[in-house]
């Protein structure tokens, strides 16, 4: 079972016992989350989408690790000018390990 869940402005494809690495938590390592935006779960033929969102599914995971990503170099220059600027960039991300999704009470794909 896989599920299409949005958080810090993204959209990511989530499954039960694998991680994913997302916008930066306000949850410590170790710390229990809950993503309850889930837009999409997908269980074989039957599937659910929610208008936006459904209500009452859940994705419970634990985070993992806060940490930040490799470095970005952004580079700004203007020809014939003698302007140029070099700038590196660490984007800060939790890996949270999916444990489980919760699917709604009214639920096709529960039954």
């Amino acid at each position: 079972m896989i599920a299409i869940v949005e958080t810090g402005g993204k959209q990511y494809k989530v499954a039960e016992g694998k991680y994913v690495d997302i916008e930066l938590l306000d949850a410590s390592e170790g710390d229990c989350v809950e993503l309850d935006k889930v837009l999409m779960i997908i269980d074989g033929k039957n599937s659910e989408i929610g208008q936006p969102y459904l209500e009452g599914a859940k994705i419970k995971g634990k985070v993992l690790k806060n940490d930040r990503d490799k470095k970005i170099l952004v580079y700004k220059m203007k020809p014939k000018k003698g302007y140029r600027r070099k700038n590196g960039h660490r984007q800060p991300f939790s890996r949270v390990m999916v444990e489980s999704i919760v699917l709604p009470e009214s639920s096709k794909a529960a039954s």
